[in-house]
Parts: structure tokens; C-alpha cells; sequence
């Protein structure tokens, strides 16, 4: 076997399986900061949009690294010589969105996406967006390239010890099947990953040019089949030619695998089929599987006519309607494209062979069918929360006894600081859905009062989440002035600038913490120059063409400089101080 690092570690976990159970990580109160590291980050350097071509189709030039930008704002302001003072206390990595496709599901609804065309007669853009993307299929390939990056990193580049955990902040799948789930988990665990489904020996999607089912509105990287017009994106924004990309897309590929424990958390895209319907409609489940894909929508069908099939809960008439429709196609079916429920996402994370086996999840998630937990570093309290809500729609929000729970777990975390995860934002927790018959008496908790809760505990330093797709931090402080936390909200896999994010926290030794965040870009090549054989190829083509989706908010994705590389302060609580005087008295 060769001896990598992954292997190293799962050999010593096997030999001391005791401690690789144990649900505190291992300490680093004592670890001195090392030599800040930029390599391998936006640091050192930062991928954009070159000169567009008169199409505006644009390739990727590199540009310069971005250094941190310091940001008090919560009662703490920065002390000068705190870089010689300062004392690790975490690193960890951060993926959020990876959106793992099996872009060849009838599951999935991309005739959707044309509303969201620039100049598209839609009543309401931006409710149908990411209903398809022309790189959707290089989703797997761009996960992988990830792993390799933050591999190669290893350290928190500004504390310089090594990254303690890497966790999956939500939508880690596209649309909650077993197929998307395995292959998200598989390419972490290091195992061959195949990202195909149906058949085999050929396509079977959108994107391919066979003349029957050819639609000008999806990219074809074939070509134009007979005398049919060349596809909008081709034609309007100047996308390529690349022959041989959708078989390349679905080859087999032994994954990198992530060499440090990873944890997850639930998202609306792993629970809500579409990330908007509850995994347990029997008929949209059996059109996952099924042997009908519908492509193209018949004349006279408008965006309004979806919306009213939405707000009424007809999306399955609707859905009956076109599959009868010329438009649709027959397909391989595939079982392996089951919809999965909360309970049975939970079940996959214990087939595995990374660390920890569970991913954070536990035999009470198991049991009882919930994905919310936490774990324990040396120093700080890391709460997973599940913020999807089970009965529907995009938005999340918490049940009243989940709401309980973390109240407990935050009160209990003794002389740790807190860091809490979602996969939602505060300002995307705002979906109160009650489903008659399902608690009604337990009203949805929503954002503000999650914040407002937050608040209220000095032990909470930060937020970690997703959802948004979007690089965003948002400096939460008490109304008093006394400090507050730090809401981090990072960039997706799937949509450019394609990014992750590695977070450390500090000691400044002054009364206060900084919490650094550096943005990192995947392993993707900067030109794939027509080489499909390799995952981080094909990644660095994934990355240009989201680079050129017409429907894509660029820079609302990349987010501000103050967003990206950043050093956040905040006082540090004083639970903290006590232990931190404690175990100085004991070594004295």
C-alpha cells in the first residue's frame, strides 16, 4: 500500500482506536505560532476573469495574492505586537456547497433554468435560478481538486499548525439522491468514484448533441447536430467546443481523499428534493429513478405557470403533464438514484472508512432521525445545527426542541468558546412552514432569534455557514457594546469563484482572539489547454466556464476584499480567561 499521509493516519487510528473515538481533539493550548504560510492560497494568488473575446467569453488569468484585512468592530480593537504574543488555538477548513450532480437524473428540472436567461420574459427572475449550469457535470472532478489543495496546504497559514478537521457546511449534494450522497462521501473517504448513473456506455442528459432532443438553451460541448442552430451559449456568449467533455466528465477516478477528519452538516439540497421538496413525495422519487427525463418544455408553458404550479403544490401535475410531452426522453433508470431521507443521509456517513466514522453524526442522529451534534476540540465547542426545514422551500429554520438543544449544548461547554455551523444564514433562516399534522403546536425557530440567542452567550465567537454561495462576513455585536460574534459565510464549489475556506483562531494574549480566514481556490489548472485527463483539468475548466455563466452574480459570489482574507477580532470570553489562568498556575 502506498504510504501517504491518509493511509498513515487511518493506521494509527486503527491501532488506537480508543483515542480516535475520543470527542475531544487534540490540544494545541500550547502551540506557538509558526511563520505565516501562503502558498497554495489566495494569499499568494488569486484566479479572475482575463480580457473577454467578442462574445465576452472570458479564460482565467492569474492575479495577485490578497493579504488579510483587519476588522475589529466587536469591542475589541487591534494591539500592536499581538503577532509576537499570539498563541494558536485552532485550525480547521471549511467546504460549503460542493452540490455533487448526477446531472443526468429525470430528478433534476434544468428546463427551468431558460427563464433565468438574460432577457428572459420572467415575472420573477432569480426564483428559478441554478436550475441548470453548463459545468454542472465536472462537479465531482472540482471536489476532488479541493481536497488536493487543502491537502497541500495541511496548516492554517497563519498560525502554522496543522488543520484540525476539515467540515462540509451543507448542499454537499444536488438533489438528495443515495448516488450524489456515495460520491460526495467516497471522494472524502479516498475511494475509485465513478460519477455516472443510468447507463454506462453513453450520456444520457441534456448536454449531449443527439438531433431528437437537441435544445438551444443548454451548452452542448459536442457541437450542433445536422442543421440545427448552434445552443445560446455558444452562439451568444461564446462558450467552446470541447469534444470528448461529457465522456471525460463521467470516467472513473481514484479520488485524493481528504488527509485529516471531516465532519458534516445538513443542507436543503441533501433533505429537500431540489432542494425545495420534502424527500418524502413518493412520485418525485420514482422520477429520479425512472426511465423518463424530460428535456425541452412544450410551446406556450411560461414561468408563471410554474409559479402557480408551485404556490398550489401541483409541481407533480405539471411534472405528470411533460413527461408525456415530446420534449421528454427515454433514459436508463437507475435504483441508485433513490431520494434519501434525513434519516437515511445520516445512516450513509456510517458507511466510511474516514475519520471520525459518522462525520460527526451519532447513534442518537441514527436513532432518532436528527442531523444536529457537536464535538469538542481542546478549546472550542464546535455546534453543528440542522437548519433545513423538513416540510419544504429553499430556507431554513429550527424546530422548538432543536432551539432547546442548543441552548443546552452551548451553556455546557464549560471554559470552551464557541463555534456554531449551519448550513443557513441568520438571514436565510426565515421559512416558519408548519405542515398541518406535523407539530403544529411548535412553531419554527427563525433567524433573529437564533442571533438574539447567540448573543446572549459571551462563549460564542463565530457562525460558520453556506447557502448563499456567496463570501460574506457579518460582525453581529450586543447592543451594549461588549463584544459579540462573527458570522462567516462562505463561496460554493459549484458556482464561481468556486472556493473554501480555512479559519484559525488565536490566543492575542491581550484579551482578545482573532479569528483569520483565508480563502482558498482549488488545484484546478489556470488553462486546461483541451487536457481532459485529470480530475484538477477538468476542475480548472469547470472553474472557467462558471467563470462565464450568463446567469452567475460574479461578484456578489467572489463577495468583498474585507470578505475573503480577513483577521477578525473580538474580546475573548472569559471563560476562556479562567482556563486559560488555570492551566498557567499548573505549569508554573
Amino acid at each position: 500500500m502506498e504510504l501517504t499521509r491518509r493511509h498513515l493516519l487511518r493506521s494509527a487510528a486503527a491501532v488506537s482506536g480508543a483515542a480516535a473515538l475520543s470527542p475531544v481533539l487534540g490540544s494545541l493550548s500550547e502551540a506557538a505560532v509558526g511563520a505565516p504560510l501562503t502558498t497554495g492560497t489566495t494569499l499568494a494568488r488569486t484566479f479572475r476573469r482575463g480580457t473577454p473575446n467578442a462574445k465576452g467569453y472570458a479564460k482565467i488569468v492569474e492575479g495577485p495574492g490578497e493579504p488579510h484585512t483587519v476588522r475589529a468592530g466587536l469591542g475589541a480593537d487591534p494591539q500592536d505586537g499581538r503577532e509576537d504574543r499570539r498563541r494558536a488555538v485552532l485550525a480547521f477548513a471549511q467546504f460549503s456547497d460542493v452540490h455533487v450532480v448526477d446531472h443526468q437524473s429525470p430528478g433534476r428540472v434544468e428546463w427551468l433554468d431558460r427563464f433565468e436567461d438574460p432577457n428572459a420574459l420572467g415575472v420573477n427572475p432569480g426564483l428559478l435560478s441554478s436550475s441548470y449550469r453548463p459545468h454542472e457535470m465536472l462537479s465531482a472532478q472540482v471536489m476532488d481538486a479541493m481536497v488536493r489543495q487543502v491537502n497541500s496546504i495541511g496548516v492554517g497559514p497563519v498560525t502554522g499548525v496543522p488543520l484540525a478537521f476539515m467540515i462540509e457546511t451543507g448542499d454537499n449534494s444536488d438533489n438528495c439522491q443515495r448516488n450524489e450522497v456515495r460520491w460526495n462521501i467516497d471522494i472524502l473517504d479516498g475511494k475509485s468514484v465513478r460519477p455516472d448513473s443510468g447507463s454506462f456506455s453513453k450520456y444520457e442528459g441534456v448536454s449531449d448533441n443527439n438531433a431528437l432532443y437537441y435544445d438551444v438553451h443548454y451548452w452542448h460541448p459536442e457541437g450542433t447536430p445536422g442543421l440545427k442552430k448552434d445552443d445560446k451559449l455558444r452562439a451568444e456568449h461564446g462558450f467552446p467546443v470541447v469534444k470528448g467533455l461529457l465522456d471525460a466528465s463521467r470516467r472513473p477516478f481514484t479520488a485524493a481523499g481528504i488527509e485529516m477528519p471531516w465532519y458534516t452538516c445538513f443542507g436543503n439540497h441533501d433533505g429537500l428534493i431540489q432542494g425545495n421538496f420534502p424527500a418524502r413525495s413518493t412520485q418525485l422519487d420514482l422520477l429520479s429513478k425512472g426511465a423518463v427525463k424530460v428535456i425541452t418544455l412544450p410551446p406556450g408553458l411560461s414561468q408563471s405557470d410554474v409559479i402557480n404550479a408551485l404556490a398550489d403544490q401541483n409541481l407533480l401535475e405539471l411534472i405528470d403533464s411533460l413527461v408525456l410531452s415530446p420534449g421528454a426522453r427515454l433514459v436508463t433508470p437507475d435504483p441508485k438514484r433513490k431520494s434519501l431521507s434525513r434519516k437515511e443521509v445520516v445512516a450513509e456517513h456510517f458507511d466510511t472508512t474516514g475519520l471520525p466514522v459518522g462525520h460527526g453524526y451519532t447513534a442518537a442522529n441514527l436513532a432518532d432521525g436528527t442531523a444536529y451534534y457537536f464535538f469538542d476540540t481542546d478549546e472550542v465547542r464546535c455546534v453543528v445545527m440542522d437548519s433545513v426545514n423538513p416540510n419544504g422551500y429553499a430556507d431554513g429554520s429550527l424546530d422548538q426542541p432543536q432551539f432547546d438543544w442548543l441552548k443546552a449544548t452551548v451553556e455546557a461547554a464549560g471554559d470552551r468558546a464557541v463555534i456554531v455551523f449551519s448550513h443557513h444564514t441568520s438571514d436565510t433562516m426565515s421559512n416558519p412552514l408548519v405542515l398541518t399534522g406535523l407539530d403544529p403546536n411548535l412553531p419554527r425557530v427563525l433567524g433573529p432569534a437564533v442571533v438574539s440567542y447567540l448573543l446572549s452567550q459571551p462563549r460564542v465567537i463565530a457562525w460558520v455557514n453556506g447557502h448563499t454561495h456567496d463570501n460574506r462576513i457579518i460582525a453581529h455585536q450586543r447592543t451594549d457594546g461588549s463584544g459579540g460574534f462573527w458570522e462567516i459565510n462562505t463561496a460554493s464549489h459549484i458556482d464561481f469563484p468556486q472556493q473554501a475556506r480555512l479559519i484559525e483562531v488565536a490566543d492575542n494574549e491581550d484579551g482578545t482572539l482573532s479569528i483569520f480566514t483565508t480563502v482558498v481556490d482549488h488545484a484546478g489548472v489556470t488553462d486546461f489547454a483541451g487536457d481532459l485527463s485529470s480530475t484538477v483539468s477538468l476542475a480548472g475548466l469547470s472553474r472557467e466556464l462558471a467563470a462565464n455563466d450568463p446567469q452567475s452574480p460574479l461578484a456578489q459570489h467572489s463577495g468583498t476584499a474585507d470578505a475573503r482574507n480577513v483577521e477578525l477580532l473580538l474580546p475573548k470570553p472569559a471563560a476562556m480567561s479562567l482556563a486559560n489562568a488555570a492551566r498557567a498556575a499548573m505549569l508554573a
